[in-house]
């Protein structure tokens, strides 16, 4: 009994070193996905359309500036005109203004929706690799070498590479 009680003791610390641990790559992978692809292809098209209006904007904003700038050089123009143009073009200014910065902030909640979306199918596949190989832990290097954290060394013995199971997982070739 008392033997057997031993055995037991000494083995029980191995359970802690038995741990299974993986890793994978997400810029192998995100990059690949065809969600990935869409959302990528959706948020040129709105930032094109997005400088499309800039520019619609600023060519409008240039031609009210060139109007009032040779309205100014006649010197026959009265006050109240140029200072209504002068208004204009500061209104222009400020809606130019707004409109970048609600474009720009229309841009980031589309990326981020996107990415959030692509990355929960990411998270779920994960998830799912994970609790079917009994691994407790599983780490994205590309998020570590994003964060700065390096990522010197991986003992491949230790850490199995989950990047193709995943992709697999996923329908990336």
């Amino acid at each position: 009994m008392k033997k057997i009680l031993l055995f037991i003791a000494l083995l029980a610390p191995m359970g802690v070193f038995a741990q299974k641990y993986a890793h994978f790559n997400m810029s192998d992978i995100m990059p690949n996905m065809t969600e990935y692809q869409t959302a990528s292809n959706e948020l040129q098209t709105l930032g094109n359309q997005y400088q499309e209006e800039l520019d619609r904007l600023q060519k409008e904003y240039q031609t009210k500036t060139e109007e009032y700038q040779k309205l100014a050089d006649d010197n026959t123009t009265a006050q109240a005109i140029l200072q209504s143009k002068l208004q204009d073009i500061q209104k222009m200014e400020q809606s130019i203004q707004d409109f970048y910065q609600a474009s720009q902030q229309d841009m980031q909640k589309q990326q981020s929706e996107k990415m959030e979306a692509i990355q929960s199918k990411i998270i779920a596949a994960v998830t799912k690799i994970a609790e079917a190989g009994g691994y407790v832990y599983v780490m994205d290097l590309s998020s570590c070498a994003a964060l700065g954290t390096p990522v010197a060394f991986v003992n491949s013995s230790l850490s199995t590479d989950i990047t193709a199971q995943l992709k697999s997982a996923l329908g990336i070739q």
